[in-house]
């Protein structure tokens, strides 16, 4: 009944958690996804017609660049998401806007959000 309403509130914040997962290190995208389920206990279960266009989005823009793996043994090769120095910084200006945002939330909800 109310999907559509998640699925808007999880796109909006897409971007953001994906730039997240990749400040440590380069990750490939099955790897991204198992990591938002696991990370948010299922709350971002994406499939890969959700995620893969996220990623082409944030490579176009720029935040992130892509690497293939070599294949080694029965190993395929994969494409590794890397983010960038442009791309760090949006997920600061990102991120930034994310806490105004809940914050403006909060204070119309009277702190009940949870």
């Amino acid at each position: 009944m109310y999907g559509k309403y998640e699925q808007q509130m999880k796109k909006g914040v897409l971007d953001m958690l994906v730039l997240k997962l990749l400040e440590q290190e380069a990750k490939y995208g099955y790897q991204l996804i198992q990591e938002l389920k696991e990370n948010s206990r299922n709350v971002f279960a994406l499939k890969e017609g959700t995620l893969y266009p996220v990623l082409y989005r944030l490579e176009e823009e720029g935040f992130v660049e892509t690497e293939w793996s070599k294949p080694e043994g029965k190993r395929v090769a994969r494409k590794y998401y890397r983010i960038t120095e442009c791309g760090r910084q949006a997920f600061v200006d990102i991120s930034g806007l994310w806490k105004q945002i809940s914050m403006g939330i909060m204070q119309i909800m009277g702190g009940d959000i949870i």
